[in-house]
């Protein structure tokens, strides 16, 4: 500005050739002094807005509004940010101090009769200066008081900081023996999975002692931490009382499309239909009015997946083998008849939508409780529910139940037994209970294997023991 103003004298003299036509110029820019005056107060405020708005919209979830994150923007940083500003500001003074100077000089030769310009063209340059001194001396001000909260910031963080350190150490808690263990391994490979950093663990003990307490269940809880958003269960829905049902519309559309298999497994639905509904109608007036708990179930087709090569579905109008699609079409007719709540999913991405898996490669657990009732699967879906469940697999594998035509002999299930013996195979070493195995046969009927059965499928809690220990006889 001070540039632009000597240059536009200089030229203004040139142009009238007199000296005398200063008072003229200066009359004609006094004007701008208010616009100039205001554009400052905004590049002030807008300058204060950007620097240190930044700190106080990036805050941590439960701090204080007043807290300033150091690690956004350090303190060192906001405190030199400001002292340009001021200092800015100090030569902007010392430079309108100059054409005050001029308007005094413009004020004398009005008084002499020079010129005659009404006086609210000409402001007192007093006025100006002092608005001027002003803005500087509120950021001067604004300046020591953002110094002494990051001074303080930094006094509390690090003081929390060494409470917090002298607490997140592996506890020695028999009731938890794989703490220390966990947290060791934890250290040298947290980075294996970005899951360990979705759930906050960022490479300090705390943030171990934290995940594995209260996302995996290894530690005890730490005592500084707000225990009640961990502890509060989500309360159970309302149980629904299951109704039979003979449209089958809806079951078509949850099926889905875009694959021959499954184009072939609504035919065969669409075209028994009236058969299905005719058998919901004579089982309904058998059971009379036994109350039936509808169950949330998810179907997942294994061999149906991508990832599992789905050889099946290019081949169903080739002579292709059928038996499996007929299988899994009457299981989904049959559940869905009985008045169950049905999720079908054909698609890996689908299986991890629908269990609530976090993203990574599935070292952690579910960032939910899982919300179905039951798992129906086949040997495809139970691998791939393993390598993407983390922890949950085991804490929820006794809602599973595994579709098993020709069954699987405890030999081959018995994990311990199996691995005796050399009986590992591809379809086996699950450590299932072999209720969990529904096959084609009913109850006791497996040709040669009695110990195989097809129980009821929805008692849930007896099959959650582990499975008695096989002799070698």
């Amino acid at each position: 500005m001070h540039s632009f103003l000597k240059h536009l004298c200089i030229w203004y003299l040139v142009e009238h050739r007199s000296t005398m036509a200063l008072p003229a110029l200066l009359t004609r820019l006094l004007p701008l002094h208010r616009l100039f005056v205001l554009g400052i107060g905004f590049f002030t405020l807008c300058f204060l807005m950007t620097s240190l708005g930044g700190q106080f919209s990036a805050r941590r979830l439960g701090d204080s509004p007043f807290t300033i994150r150091t690690e956004v923007m350090g303190g060192p940083e906001s405190r030199g940010v400001l002292r340009k500003m001021s200092d800015l500001l100090e030569l902007m003074v010392k430079r309108m101090d100059a054409l005050a100077r001029l308007e005094n000089v413009s004020e004398l030769h009005r008084a002499g009769g020079d010129l005659h310009f009404p006086a609210d063209r000409m402001p007192p340059g007093a006025g100006l200066m002092e608005r001027i001194q002003a803005i500087a001396q509120n950021v001067s001000d604004i300046a020591v008081k953002v110094d002494q909260i990051l001074r303080h910031s930094l006094l509390l963080h690090s003081k929390v900081s060494e409470g917090r350190r002298d607490q997140c150490e592996a506890p020695s808690d028999p009731k938890f023996p794989d703490c220390s263990g966990k947290v060791e391994w934890m250290r040298a490979r947290w980075t294996s999975d970005p899951c360990y950093a979705f759930f906050g663990v960022d490479g300090t003990e705390c943030s171990f002692l934290i995940y594995l307490s209260e996302v995996e269940w290894f530690c005890p809880p730490l005592p500084w931490r707000n225990q009640t958003a961990a502890q509060r269960a989500p309360k159970p829905l309302p149980k629904v009382q299951a109704v039979f049902r003979s449209n089958l519309s809806h079951l078509l559309d949850l099926m889905g499309s875009g694959k021959e298999s499954l184009i072939f497994m609504k035919k065969r639905t669409k075209r028994l239909t009236a058969q299905w509904a005719l058998a919901a109608q004579r089982l309904a007036q058998k059971l009379g009015a036994t109350r039936r708990d509808q169950k949330q179930i998810l179907v997942h087709i294994g061999f149906l997946t991508e990832e599992s090569g789905d050889v099946f579905s290019p081949r169903v109008l080739k002579g292709g083998p059928l038996g499996e699609m007929v299988q899994w079409a009457d299981i989904l007719a049959a559940l869905y008849v009985l008045g169950h709540g049905l999720r079908v999913t054909v698609s890996l991405k689908e299986l991890q939508s629908n269990l609530g898996v976090p993203p990574g490669r599935g070292s952690c657990p579910l960032t939910m409780p899982l919300p179905f009732d039951l798992i129906y699967t086949d040997y495809h879906g139970l691998q791939q529910m393993k390598q993407h469940m983390g922890l949950s697999f085991k804490k929820y594998r006794c809602r599973i139940r595994v579709i098993d035509t020709f069954g699987t002999e405890p030999a081959y299930n018995h994990e311990e037994y199996a691995t005796l013996h050399g009986y590992r195979t591809n379809w086996g070493y699950w450590n299932l209970n072999p209720k969990q195995f529904m096959t084609m046969f009913r109850e006791r009927e497996v040709p040669g294997h009695p110990e195989q059965i097809h129980g009821n499928p929805w008692h849930c809690a007896s099959l959650c023991e582990e499975p008695r220990p096989l002799t070698t006889t």
